[in-house]
């Protein structure tokens, strides 16, 4: 039997204006190559000047995982040469990062709860695109200089499930202090996975191999599966030493397979040296006292959720697993006469399902405001359970406001205690034979004079008020 260890690389993107040691723009929506500049190039004579904002994201993030924030920090090179870097070398920090021995705390799907070391958190300045177009391959400078967080854990994780719960956790806390918008699409929360196998009960750590840059959860998830089947079975084959080396691997997800790149530098074979033209990044007190002031975070939101809302575990958790839809439920239930059931069942069971394609809760044609009054006139009775559903259909398709949409679809529900009262005793007369088989013991029947009264209400009467009343009548 075999044990799995894994750790974890993540570059995360910081949502900057600007590069990290230029005023180039960071925006991607350009024309190839025009957000550079003599430093982002790097052109002889142009010097790089630190962009501070990148270090209070960093107190941020530092703040977030319970790490050490280093007041001092250096840069340092990193040699390497591929086509997307200019200069031949890396801006990064090797000898003393910004941020030092954090953690973070995972709950997988049994309810058990496992502490994730990270070793330490670094600034670096992202490459840029290598776009290849048939026999030829283009270079995209646009993203040059743009600045990173590279999160590197301990090698702490034993399964692919618990790489995902850290990665899902750590992806939402970027989003929650908003220094990323860590969109794995586009790039801006790369992954790098390290994977290794050993004998269960030996703590000798194996040759370890890194898949690299891979795009979502799913695949993340599925290129571990892959690569620990394939080095259990060159173990079992007698083949490991042969066939497993330290290296960098791709997860071809069309064959779903694990494919060697290159094989993986030690850290002599990048030379790392002190970074000559930048001064050593200082993080005052004061920035520290500012910084460190973080939002609430997902862990937090979800214990004031069910306390404050009344929510079960699991709607809590599902309802703070992005700061959107956190957001959204709690305008919702800032209108009046809303509760937590109510709110919760119409953003996380209907509007989600009618979310398709482009939709999603940020472009949503029905936004929280609108679905908070609805969840409140549900809760007024204004309208039925099964009508709210016909008002969203139109309000996904329709500029409209709610009540306008309730009185154009007219499902205003009748609580006029008369009108429901006549319609009740037509039903009554209407049906001597069921009324007597009622009251003989059939108390079945009483479904069915309930569903004439909505019939003849056309689904307008109050569900309740028609129950009241029809039990009183019939005894």
């Amino acid at each position: 039997m075999f044990e799995v260890v894994i750790g974890l690389e993540v570059h995360v993107q910081l949502n900057t204006k600007t590069k990290l040691f230029c005023s180039c723009p960071t925006s991607f929506n350009h024309k190839q190559n025009t957000n550079t500049c003599p430093t982002c190039l790097a052109l002889p004579g142009a010097l790089p000047v630190l962009n501070k904002e990148v270090l209070h994201k960093a107190v941020m993030l530092g703040t977030a995982i319970d790490a050490t924030v280093n007041k001092e920090s250096y840069f340092d090179r990193k040699s390497y040469f591929y086509p997307d870097s200019p200069s031949a070398y890396q801006i990064t920090q090797f000898y003393k990062p910004v941020i030092q021995n954090g953690h973070l705390d995972i709950e997988l799907e049994d309810g058990s709860k496992k502490t994730i070391r990270v070793g330490f958190a670094h600034i670096e300045a992202d490459a840029g695109k290598n776009i290849h177009d048939g026999d030829i391959s283009k270079v995209d400078l646009n993203r040059a200089g743009t600045p990173l967080l590279e999160i590197v854990t301990q090698p702490d994780m034993r399964s692919g499930d618990e790489a995902i719960a850290y990665l899902k956790k750590l992806h939402s806390i970027i989003r929650y202090l908003d220094i990323g918008d860590a969109n794995m699409q586009e790039g801006s929360f790369r992954v790098d996975v390290n994977v290794s196998i050993r004998p269960k009960g030996d703590e000798k750590l194996y040759t370890r191999v890194e898949v690299k840059n891979i795009n979502s959860f799913k695949f993340i998830q599925k290129a571990i599966e892959v690569e620990v089947a394939r080095q259990t079975e060159a173990w079992e084959d007698g083949l490991y030493d042969e066939e497993i080396c330290q290296e960098t691997r791709l997860f071809d997800q069309i064959k779903t397979e694990t494919r060697s790149m290159r094989g993986k530098e030690e850290a002599a074979d990048y030379r790392y040296f002190p970074e000559p033209d930048l001064l050593k990044a200082l993080i005052t007190d004061d920035m520290m006292e500012k910084y460190s002031q973080i939002p609430e975070l997902p862990e937090a939101k979800k214990a004031r959720f069910l306390t404050q809302y009344g929510l079960s575990e699991y709607n809590a958790s599902v309802l703070t697993s992005a700061i959107e839809m956190a957001n959204f439920f709690e305008t919702m239930m800032s209108k009046d006469g809303v509760t937590a059931k109510t709110a919760n069942s119409l953003l996380t069971v209907e509007l989600l399902a009618r979310l398709k394609g482009e939709l999603n809760l940020t472009n949503s044609p029905v936004d929280a405001d609108k679905l908070g009054i609805l969840a409140s006139r549900i809760d007024d009775k204004t309208i039925s359970g099964k009508a709210g559903k016909e008002v969203l259909d139109y309000l996904m398709q329709n500029d409209s406001d709610v009540d306008s949409a309730i009185e154009k679809l007219g499902l205003k529900q009748v609580t006029d205690t008369g009108a429901i009262e006549a319609m009740c005793d037509e039903i009554i007369v209407a049906n001597p034979d069921k009324v007597e088989q009622y009251k003989g013991g059939k108390e079945k029947l009483f479904g069915f004079f309930v569903g004439q009264v909505m019939k003849a209400s056309k689904g307008s009467a109050n569900p309740q008020v028609v129950n009241e009343l029809l039990k009183a009548k019939l005894g």
